[in-house]
């Protein structure tokens, strides 16, 4: 368990992002100035640097050189997700145009639950098609008029994977970008995705935990909960957790939802792990944030091996998700062993190719 003293900038991130999706309505706000300086650069890093100056914005640290930081990167935003837009729209008409089926997943789409998609960084394009028309994209996204638009191209998104192309199809909305229609993944299913792909990546991005709260808060009058919870009790208990995790840590009204109690229960070990993520810089050469260096590379040089595998141990919560573990009170070390020791022997097996 971590040491309090330990998850102090996470709990800081954890107070500046509470409500910072919603218009005016806000928490208490008890940060003091020296606070906000230790934790800018966190949100920074992070992507959720507008949603920190939304926050702070109505009080009196609206004045203060890490608030101006902050504001700065909000403005810088708001250009980049205006461009972004265009790009949107324009990756929709090249496929429509070459009568490829997609629809779009978090990112733009996520922006879009916010009370100002302006709070939320555009990020990829992340766009799944039909698998059999996924080659017909990739040659479509490679002509010169895509070359600006950055597209995370997907046959299926893993996380829900559950349910078939035609049946996320189906279940999709449309809205309009510069006259294109661009069809978005459905509430009930993105919401899904987004739960997993928390659990999947280790929470370590808050403001993946504000896509859930901003989701939660917004959720049509048709909502289908059924189709949410009822594909498996692992599934459910992921977007339960995930769910918990948006109540407990940022404040999302939960409490009228109607699912179980139970479900949104969350284990002990869980907001010190996800709180231990946030409360350290990460910096852009380094993991989370980018893939470390490959070890086969380390191993030939002979430089670096021993930190290379520290980096490399699993945590509590990615281990959990990798072995389709259960998030409950148990220990996590065994979860942990089973992850490092499933991808240390896969490394090993392909480590002669590797070393040619």
């Amino acid at each position: 368990m971590k040491q309090k003293d330990d998850l102090r900038k996470g709990k800081l991130v954890a107070a500046v992002l509470s409500g910072s999706w919603r218009g005016p309505e806000f928490p208490s706000f008890d940060i003091l100035e020296p606070d906000l300086d230790e934790v800018t650069p966190l949100l920074c890093s992070s992507g959720a640097a507008a949603l920190g100056w939304r926050r702070i914005s109505r009080t009196t640290l609206r004045d203060s050189p890490s608030a101006e930081v902050l504001h700065q990167a909000y403005r810088l935003q708001s250009l980049q997700v205006a461009i972004h837009e265009e790009k949107v729209g324009k990756v929709f008409r090249l496929l429509r145009q070459g009568s490829v089926d997609a629809f779009l997943a978090k990112g733009w789409a996520a922006a879009g639950l916010y009370s100002d998609r302006d709070l939320r960084p555009a990020g990829d394009i992340d766009i799944c098609v039909r698998p059999e028309q996924f080659k017909l994209a990739e040659e479509i996204l490679r002509a010169p008029e895509a070359n600006d638009c950055w597209v995370d191209l997907h046959k299926q998104f893993s996380e829900i994977s559950d349910s078939t192309f035609d049946q996320l199809f189906a279940r999709s909305t449309v809205v309009t970008i510069n006259q294109e229609p661009v069809r978005l993944l459905g509430p009930e299913d993105h919401l899904a995705l987004l739960c997993i792909h928390l659990l999947k990546h280790g929470a370590w991005r808050p403001l993946w935990l504000c896509d859930i709260s901003a989701a939660l808060e917004s959720l049509p009058s048709k909502f289908d909960w059924d189709l949410v919870l009822t594909a498996s009790k692992r599934r459910s208990r992921w977007i339960g957790c995930a769910i918990g995790l948006a109540g407990t840590l940022l404040g999302a009204r939960i409490e009228h939802l109607p699912i179980e109690a139970g479900l949104t229960e969350i284990p002990g070990w869980l907001v010190p792990a996800v709180l231990d993520h946030w409360s350290r810089l990460y910096p852009g050469n380094r993991l989370p944030m980018q893939a470390a260096p490959l070890m086969a590379n380390n191993l030939k040089q002979r430089r670096n091996v021993v930190k290379s595998i520290l980096e490399r141990w699993p945590d509590p919560i990615t281990a959990t998700f990798n072995r389709k573990g259960r998030f409950n009170n148990f220990p996590r070390l065994p979860y942990q062993l089973a992850d490092f020791a499933f991808s240390t022997t896969k490394f090993l097996v392909e480590l002669p190719i590797k070393l040619q």
